[in-house]
């Protein structure tokens, strides 16, 4: 057991285990900013009488940083190194959060996306240093394991800010419904949206304190130069080398794919679960704070899953693995569209413990062997989380239509387009195995 843990975090006789803990931190870090950020689109929507398209701009600003800062901060990291990469990433997210304060006393729903898409670019230059920087700390034959398990934190984040979010931003924020607000006059509704800011802006200033923290601890602490050894920048040609790999190529389009699905499974679980409770006879407030806490289960079996999928690593190749949680995800998928019950909701849960391993598990096979191309690498793969901000829209418009087909919930028909992402990744899942033998 020892050989085992020894061989996942030591390379040439030099342990990572300090940065490998410190790195791993920031994993938790982003995944409290992605799932405190989910709910908030059903709580725009609310607060801005806005539709859920509307609404849904939220992750549209969110996933848009990601997008358009992934190759400045691949062209950052390969000029200075994975360290200032991790730094520049913690300032530029404490810097969004802290913006929130700003964009209350202005009161404009687009001040709001500003920070949220400074707050990103900040995400962006995490996930472009962490995901390369932990596959370089150990041996290249466990990188995707070792990604994994770094990534397993990343839910425990995504857990603490569904709690908060549900705790003390939904829960308390005011309970009328949005019908309610509709009837409200000018006065009134400004006096209950700068009250419901000010419970929604709390926690992202909190969270801005704790990054500057942290930002201070990596700063001074000692990290490895693994992966920095070149600082040539050859944007050209090194991308047209990684592209021209059929792994890497189809890999930037499956994790397209995920990361939409992804985001729709745990952005629309507030709809889908509200839905739901409301038919048995809840209020909308209470509907929505149990649909979260049905997000917060799904959260939970995400990470035990996860813990499993590295685990079971160690006798099936990634690939494979990947190809067959793709398959039960799509088979939960169909569950959710078809059942209009509680069954439903259960279904929706269990397609985030198949979801587990997805992400790191693209990243790692179509990283392997890029050796510092894996910088470049990187941000291909960061920006195809665009697909977190281009998918929920569609599935946004497909829930505002209400009812489709005559008369089927249009929120149960929506997800016929998580179903269609996870067919990409098990596409891709089996495509790898077959070529990696």
């Amino acid at each position: 057991m020892e050989k085992q843990q020894t061989s996942l975090i030591t390379k040439d006789g030099v342990s990572f285990l300090i940065p490998f803990i410190l790195v791993t931190f920031c994993f938790a870090l982003w995944g409290f900013a992605n799932d405190i950020t989910n709910p908030m689109v059903k709580a725009f929507s609310k607060i801005f009488r806005m539709s859920v398209t509307d609404g849904t701009l939220v992750q549209v600003a969110f996933y848009g940083g990601y997008f358009c800062m992934a190759f400045p901060a691949a062209i950052f990291i390969r000029k200075f190194s994975y360290k200032a990469g991790v730094l520049m990433g913690l300032g530029l997210y404490a810097t969004g959060a802290l913006l929130f304060f700003p964009a209350k006393a202005v009161g404009i729903y687009g001040c709001f996306l500003i920070a949220y898409f400074i707050m990103t670019c900040g995400l962006s230059f995490l996930e472009t240093s962490c995901n390369p920087y932990i596959l370089t700390m150990g041996p290249e034959e466990t990188a995707t394991r070792r990604l994994n398990m770094a990534q397993c934190f990343n839910p425990c984040g995504s857990i603490i800010g569904m709690f908060v979010a549900m705790n003390f931003i939904q829960a308390k924020l005011n309970p009328l419904s949005s019908a309610e607000r509709a009837t409200l006059s000018d006065a009134e509704f400004d006096a209950l949206k700068n009250a419901d800011l000010s419970v929604l802006i709390s926690p992202y200033l909190i969270i801005g304190l704790v990054i500057v923290v942290m930002f201070l601890i990596i700063f001074f602490a000692k990290m490895p130069k693994n992966g920095d050894q070149s600082h040539d920048i050859n944007f050209l040609s090194t991308l047209k080398r990684i592209f021209s790999l059929k792994y890497y190529r189809e890999g930037v389009i499956a994790q397209f794919f995920y990361v939409g699905a992804q985001i729709m499974c745990w952005t629309f679980i507030i709809q889908y679960g509200t839905r739901v409770f409301m038919a048995e006879g809840m209020d909308e407030q209470s509907a929505e704070v149990l649909s979260q806490r049905f997000n917060i289960f799904a959260m939970l079996f995400f990470i035990c899953s996860r813990f499993i999928a590295t685990y079971l690593m160690k006798w099936l190749k990634p690939a494979k693995l990947l190809a067959i949680f793709a398959v039960l995800a799509m088979v939960f998928t169909l569950g959710v569209i078809l059942f209009q019950n509680r069954m439903g909701v259960y279904c929706l849960v269990c397609v985030s413990g198949c979801m587990s391993l997805m992400f790191p598990t693209i990243y790692g096979i179509a990283l392997k062997g890029l050796g510092d191309d894996a910088k470049f690498g990187a941000a291909g793969l960061i920006m195809a989380i665009l697909g977190g901000s281009v998918l929920p829209p569609l599935q946004a418009m497909i829930i505002d239509q209400g009812t489709v087909l005559g008369g089927y919930p249009a929120t149960n028909a929506s997800f016929i387009l998580p179903f269609l992402c996870f067919l990409v990744v098990m596409i891709y899942g089996w495509r790898s195995h077959k070529l990696q033998g």
